[in-house]
Parts: structure tokens; sequence; C-alpha cells
């Protein structure tokens, strides 16, 4: 019996050490896909400038989970999903408990298209174009705070004043 229990001992680290980030998830990590990590991102509407709080859908797996599960999202928080490269984005809602705004986003920052979509909604939403990002909000707050198609959003370092850089800057000359 000894000699088959020390070979598992001597295995016991090996399996419980987490294996090594590649460089990829290393540098999605330091981009902000760390769940609760968060980066600012503002957008400028008719009636002024409105500030979010973003977690970064930075890696597939995290794009694939997106809001899903979540009970409640506070009315200044949410979620953008970066397309690198720029392409048709589709989305919908299932396993997700909440209404959400999504936000399509073309290349130059402006708003393509804002769509409220309703929990477990099995119907693709999508803006028919290639965008540079989706930004999902709690549902209503784009119709509260006033955000329409055409509105300007940035997010990263140049979201706000004295906000650090990050590795996922979106600036788009205004």
């Amino acid at each position: 019996m000894r000699r088959f229990i020390l070979p598992l001992l001597l295995l016991s680290p090996v399996a419980c050490t987490p294996a090594a980030k590649a460089p990829a998830e290393a540098r999605n990590e330091q981009a902000g896909s760390v769940v609760g990590a968060t980066i600012p991102l503002v957008v400028r509407t008719a009636q002024g400038e409105h500030r979010f709080d973003m977690e970064v859908a930075a890696t597939p797996q995290d794009q694939q989970k997106g809001l899903m599960f979540r009970k409640e999202l506070p009315p200044n928080r949410g979620m953008v999903f970066p397309m690198v490269p720029p392409r048709t984005a589709s989305f919908w809602m299932k396993d997700t408990l909440i209404p959400l705004d999504m936000l399509f986003v073309r290349t130059d920052g402006s708003i393509a298209l804002v769509a409220t979509a309703q929990p477990y909604d099995l119907t693709p939403v999508s803006a028919g174009i290639p965008v540079a990002a989706v930004v999902e909000i709690a549902g209503g707050r784009a119709a509260e705070l006033g955000i329409r198609e055409g509105d300007k959003l940035r997010w990263g370092g140049c979201a706000a004043p004295g906000s650090p850089a990050t590795a996922i800057n979106f600036c788009p000359e205004s």
C-alpha cells in the first residue's frame, strides 16, 4: 500500500499547481478581462457625457459568457465586447437573466444601433455591419440617459481624465 501512496504524494503538487498562462491570456488579463476588473467608458450624448465602469470581454470565452447568469447590473456598470478586427456581431440572450441595452459601436466611435434585449430571448440582435465593439448596459438605461444612434463613445485611458492607459484603449478621433 505504501508504494502506491508515495507516487501519489509526489504527483499531487503537480496536479494542484495552476498551469502557466499563455501569453495571450496574460495580455487579456492585463487588458481587463479578469472578472470584476473594470475600465472607464464615456458616452457623449446631446445631454452631456455619461460614465460607466465596464468589464471587458476580451477572450472568446469571456465573449461567449458575457453577462449570462447575472441577477443584477448596477446602473453605471456593464460589459464591453471589443471586436478585433471589426466584424458583424450578433448577440442573443440565452441564459441572461436581466434585460440589457446593447450598443453596437462603429470604428469611428459612433453608435450604429441601440437595442433593448429581453431575458432568455434567442432572437439574434445585430447592427448588420462590421462594428468595433458591442457594449451592454442595464436594460432601459440608454433611454434614461438619452443614448441614441450616432452618439459617440470611448473607453480606457482616454475615457476619463486621469485614468490609467489600458491595453484596450478605444480613442476614436472626435
